[in-house]
């Protein structure tokens, strides 16, 4: 069998160099190749937490990892039996933001100033393309010679169909970004959208009271369908025209995705709707 093209070679040399030069230029698109879908349904071979607490979060967030304490050192020293059961390390704070299919990028980077002191994750099912993502954030953090910005986004590669309660304990997200989803435009694939009735009370659970659930899309029947099924959800209301344009995060989301400036060069349209979590009713 002929071995890999030359092409692909090319790929793997840039992508491994990236990572190893800890470069200040921008990663390009163009070596990191992979299809517009991926299938939700399929066995991605994934790595995830059998529940939140178990998963480390400090290779994303560094600058947010909270100082361990003498007593903790004096613990585990010169005792690998112990290193080897030691809990993941703390965060200052929690991831708060997910942007649900974060594609190259655009949104999580563009709204990291806009909330500096909000801990961001994208969450990307394609491998190469979540690849791209961590390699932008680690090139945009060598850039700043204070080491300050960008500190709070990162990119994991995950299957959130599957598994977001495995990375999120109950109530613990702010906001939830679901920007230009698949619209699977065939009735036999409308069980693959990201908006459904299971998926929505996964939202539910992951989201505290007053969090927001922001929706945006290109196609029309996909709009309609997502807010169909989040306005029939009773954990969800929608929020009003007036509310959502004052939301400073609405105009980040319709322009700083890769996805909304192709809308915009296309002078397509763009459908927004956003979600509000209610209080649990008394039991």
């Amino acid at each position: 069998m002929p071995g890999p093209s030359n092409k692909k070679n090319k790929r793997l040399d840039y992508r491994q160099a990236q990572k190893e030069n800890g470069t200040t230029n921008m990663p390009k698109k163009k070596f990191y190749r992979q299809r517009a879908h991926a299938n939700p349904f399929s066995d991605h071979r994934l790595t995830y937490p059998t529940k939140p607490e178990d998963m480390d979060w400090s290779t994303f967030f560094p600058a947010f990892i909270a100082d361990i304490q003498p007593d903790e050192l004096s613990e585990t020293a010169g005792s690998t039996e112990i290193l080897a059961k030691l809990p993941p390390k703390r965060l200052t704070k929690e991831v708060e933001v997910v942007d649900i299919g974060c594609g190259f990028g655009g949104l999580l980077v563009a709204l990291s100033p806009v909330i500096p002191d909000t801990l961001l994750l994208g969450m990307e099912i394609r491998s190469q393309v979540s690849e791209f993502v961590q390699d932008r954030i680690k090139a945009l953090r060598i850039k700043d010679p204070e080491q300050k910005q960008y500190q709070n986004i990162g990119c994991l590669r995950a299957n959130t169909m599957k598994f977001l309660p495995n990375f999120f304990r109950k109530a613990q997200l702010a906001k939830i970004f679901i920007c230009f989803p698949d619209p699977h435009f065939k009735q036999r694939k409308h069980k693959a959208r990201i908006v459904s009735t299971t998926l929505n009370s996964e939202y539910a659970y992951v989201l505290k009271p007053g969090g927001i659930v922001y929706t945006i899309t290109d196609v029309e029947d996909l709009h309609k369908w997502m807010v169909q099924h989040l306005e029939a959800h009773p954990s969800f209301e929608r929020i009003s025209e007036e509310e959502q344009e004052a939301d400073a995060c609405v105009g980040v989301m319709r322009t700083e995705t890769e996805e909304g400036k192709k809308v915009e060069r296309n002078k397509g349209p763009k459908f927004v709707a956003l979600f509000r979590r209610l209080e649990d009713p008394p039991w």
